[in-house]
C-alpha cells in the first residue's frame, strides 16, 4: 500500500477515535452511582495514561534527535507558553468547548508528526497512529460529557459535531508527510513541542479531573494506559 494512503488511512483511524468515544459518553449508563463514578474517572485516567506514553515512547525520543540542546528547550518552553495561553484564553472566554479545542490542539500536531515520522519509518508511525487514537477515545468520551453538560446541543448533534474532527487528522498527516518529511528539525520541533502541551493538559487537565476521593481505580487505569504504550513499543522494538 502506499506510504501517503497508509498515512490517511491512519489518521482517520486516529479521529474517528474522538466521535467513538462521544457515542460511548452518549449511551454508558452504569448502576450503582459509584461505579459509574468510577468508571468515568478512570477512562479519564487511562487517556492520561496513553498521553504520556506517547510523550515517553515516542514524542520526546524521537523529537530530540536532530535538535541541538538549546532547540529541545525551545520547543519544550514554547510548547507549554503555547497551552497555557490558549487554555487561559479559553477560561476567560467561558468557552464551553474548551475540552474539544484542548483535544484539537495535541491532535493535530502528532498527526503531522505522524505523517512526516512515517516517511522515515513506518514503525514508528504505526505506534504514534495507535496511541494518538487510544488517547482520542477517552477525550472525546469526556469532551461529549462536558459539551453535553454545559450546551443545548442534542446527543446526535454533538456526535457530528465531534466526528467533523476526523479530517483534520488525515489532513495534518498529509501536510506532515508532503512538506515536512525532508525537514527533521522542524518535525522534531513539532514533536517536542506536542509533547510539552500534552503534559501540561495531562497535569493541568486531565489529572485532577480522574481523582475520585477513596477510589484508586482511576490510578490503575493511568497504568494500564502507559502499559499500553510499552507493550506496543517492545512489539515494534521484536
Amino acid at each position: 500500500m502506499n506510504e501517503l494512503v497508509q498515512v490517511l488511512l491512519l489518521t482517520m483511524m486516529a479521529g474517528a477515535a474522538i466521535p467513538i468515544g462521544g457515542a460511548l459518553a452518549m449511551v454508558e449508563r452504569i448502576s450503582p452511582q459509584w461505579i459509574e463514578e468510577e468508571f468515568r474517572h478512570s477512562v479519564i485516567a487511562f487517556g492520561g495514561g496513553v498521553l504520556i506514553s506517547a510523550v515517553a515512547l515516542v514524542l520526546v525520543p524521537d523529537g530530540v534527535k536532530p535538535l541541538s540542546l538549546g532547540w529541545i528547550v525551545a520547543a519544550f518552553v514554547a510548547g507549554a507558553v503555547v497551552f497555557w495561553g490558549l487554555e487561559t484564553l479559553l477560561a476567560r472566554s467561558k468557552s464551553s468547548i474548551a475540552q474539544l479545542v484542548a483535544m484539537l490542539s495535541d491532535f493535530i500536531p502528532e498527526a503531522i508528526a505522524l505523517g512526516a515520522a512515517f516517511a522515515h519509518g513506518e514503525k514508528t508511525g504505526l505506534l504514534l497512529a495507535v496511541l494518538i487514537a487510544l488517547q482520542n477515545l477517552p477525550e472525546g468520551f469526556n469532551a461529549y460529557r462536558e459539551l453535553n453538560a454545559t450546551d443545548d446541543i442534542g446527543g446526535k448533534k454533538l456526535l457530528l459535531l465531534l466526528a467533523a474532527c476526523i479530517p483534520l487528522g488525515p489532513l495534518a498527516g498529509w501536510v506532515g508527510y508532503q512538506y515536512l518529511s525532508d525537514y527533521p528539525r522542524v518535525v522534531g520541533f513539532i514533536m517536542l513541542f506536542a509533547a510539552s502541551g500534552i503534559l501540561y493538559l495531562t497535569f493541568q487537565d486531565l489529572a485532577p479531573q480522574s481523582k475520585v476521593e477513596n477510589q484508586r481505580a482511576p490510578a490503575i487505569g493511568a497504568v494500564l494506559g502507559f502499559l499500553l504504550g510499552v507493550v506496543g513499543q517492545a512489539l515494534l522494538a521484536g
